[in-house]
Parts: C-alpha cells; sequence; structure tokens
C-alpha cells in the first residue's frame, strides 16, 4: 500500500472516532415561545377607535379603543330615570302613621280622665267604654295603614332592585366596550380597524408577553430523573455571528406523558424516539425572539 494511502485511510479513520466520541455542549434544544393572548370584542356596534398597532408596546388595562355606546347610554339615563321614580314613590311609614298615633295618644290622656271621672261618680261607665271602643278602632287601623306602607315599599323595593340590576348590566356593557389589553406586551397582528362593525367574539388583535418567554425544549426518559419543577438551568440562544448567549432559566413544566420526538428537535440521544417537553421561564432582554431556537444545559 502507498504511502499517501495509508495517510488518507488514518486521517479517515481518525475522523470517524472523532465524530464517534464526539459530546454535545447542551443537554436538549427547542424553540423559544411567549405567552399569547388574542383579544376579541365583547360588545356589539361600530368599531369607533382603535389605536393598536403591530409592534406596539401595551400596559395592562390600556385603553386601545371603544365600541359605540351611544343606544347603551340612552338605555342607561332612561333606567336611571325609572329607578328615581321608583324611590319617590316610598312612603314614609312614620309621617304617614303620625296622625293615628297622635289620636290614639289624645284618647288614651282622655279615657285615664273619665276612668278618674267615674271612680267620683262624675261619668258613665258608657262614657269610657265608647273611648275604649274608638281606641280600639284607631289601633286596628294604624295596623292595617302600616302593613299597607310596607307592602307598598317593599314592592317598590323589589321593583327598585330589579331596575338597579338592569342598570348595573347595562354599565358592564359600557365597560365592555372600552378595549384594553389584558397583559403587558407586545401586539403581534391586528385584526380589525376603526370603523368595522364587530360582534362579541370578532378577534381584534394579538398580543404577547415578550418579556419572559418560555423554551419548549425535549427531554429523553433518563434526563426525566434530573430534572424537578423550579429548578435553575442554563439556557443558551443562537445570536447569529456572535455565536450564543447565555440566560438563566427556571423549569416552570415538565409533561407528564411521551410523545414522539419532533423532527425539527434533535435531542442528546438521537436514538431516542420517545421525549418529554418541558417549558423553561427565561427573561428576555429583548434580543430573544419568538420561533428562534435554543439549548439548555441541565
Amino acid at each position: 500500500m502507498k504511502h499517501c494511502d495509508l495517510f488518507f485511510l488514518s486521517f479517515v479513520l481518525l475522523l470517524l472516532c472523532a465524530c464517534d466520541g464526539r459530546d454535545t455542549d447542551y443537554d436538549a434544544s427547542g424553540v423559544f415561545e411567549a405567552t399569547e393572548i388574542i383579544v376579541s370584542a365583547r360588545s356589539t356596534g361600530e368599531l369607533l377607535a382603535f389605536r393598536a398597532e403591530e409592534g406596539q408596546t401595551v400596559k395592562p388595562g390600556e385603553e386601545l379603543g371603544y365600541v359605540d355606546t351611544l343606544q347603551l347610554s340612552l338605555q342607561r339615563q332612561q333606567l336611571q330615570a325609572s329607578l328615581g321614580a321608583t324611590d319617590s314613590k316610598r312612603l314614609d311609614a312614620g309621617r304617614q302613621l303620625a296622625s293615628l298615633r297622635q289620636q290614639i295618644a289624645n284618647l288614651e290622656r282622655e279615657r285615664k280622665r273619665f276612668a278618674e271621672l267615674l271612680e267620683a261618680d262624675a261619668a258613665t261607665e258608657k262614657q269610657v267604654d265608647d273611648i275604649d271602643y274608638q281606641i280600639a278602632v284607631l289601633r286596628r287601623q294604624l295596623a292595617a295603614t302600616s302593613e299597607q306602607i310596607n307592602s307598598s315599599n317593599t314592592s317598590l323595593g323589589s321593583q327598585g332592585e330589579s331596575i338597579a340590576a338592569q342598570l348595573a348590566q347595562v354599565e358592564d356593557r359600557i365597560r365592555q366596550s372600552v378595549i384594553t389589553s389584558p397583559i403587558q406586551g407586545t401586539v403581534l397582528t391586528k385584526y380589525a380597524e376603526a370603523g368595522e362593525y364587530v360582534l362579541p367574539g370578532k378577534a381584534l388583535f394579538k398580543v404577547a408577553d415578550v418579556g419572559r418567554m418560555k423554551l419548549r425544549a425535549y427531554i429523553t426518559a433518563d434526563q426525566l430523573t434530573r430534572l424537578k419543577l423550579g429548578q435553575r438551568v442554563q439556557v443558551y440562544a443562537d445570536s447569529g455571528e456572535d455565536g450564543r448567549r447565555a440566560y438563566e432559566g427556571t423549569v416552570s413544566w415538565i409533561a407528564d406523558r411521551a410523545e414522539f420526538t419532533p423532527k425539527t428537535i434533535q435531542t442528546r440521544d438521537e436514538r431516542a424516539n420517545l421525549v418529554y417537553a418541558v417549558k423553561i421561564d427565561v427573561k428576555n432582554d429583548g434580543l430573544i425572539k419568538r420561533g428562534m431556537y435554543g439549548d439548555v444545559k441541565f
């Protein structure tokens, strides 16, 4: 065998040995994800204003637009007027019964006087009985009037509660007409424009919390025993020509069932057919993008 052939064969064998003995500097790899929320319309009407733009950073509760509320506002005014009219019909039991109570008090004093006259034989027993009868009649009248007032006020109270409930529903619908962001994040996609007619459930925009990313990686059954929730790990994100950037991550979720290895994912053990998905929280410095590949080291 020639010297050059021996040299080439030795080089191939050395390369194969190096390949067989290679050791990756990561335990798993995956793709960075963000918590995405699609915000939909919650009321019906014309979208009078909508200021959300793709790439815009929004805060929780920040108003980004609103749906027409003219009819709801008119309905609210009508209910407020009805509620006021109902309250004005309530009867003041104290004032309504004061006259009867005064008459009873006067008759009781008169009876006491006639009772003293009766003891002195200056009055008749019939006069005392007549006063007792008048007092009894007035007391029955007082009880009936009091019951009537209470019944009327109870009915008006129920009517007022019903109107108040309707008013609360209208006010809630007016609040739902205001479009806000549920989280702090970045607007990814805008699905509607001002001037469109929207219905409840109509998607308006998609927002994602890109301040905290999640690396969805896959591990083998052997690696599963080395990982637990809350564990701190090292995460690497691709930075192009600059190599990789390192971040500290925290394991926030581990799948309880195995799945077949996704075609786009590499594992440390390329022979593995079944893997477990894990999610690792990573604080984003603004350089990690959704869909970017990342590696994790336990």
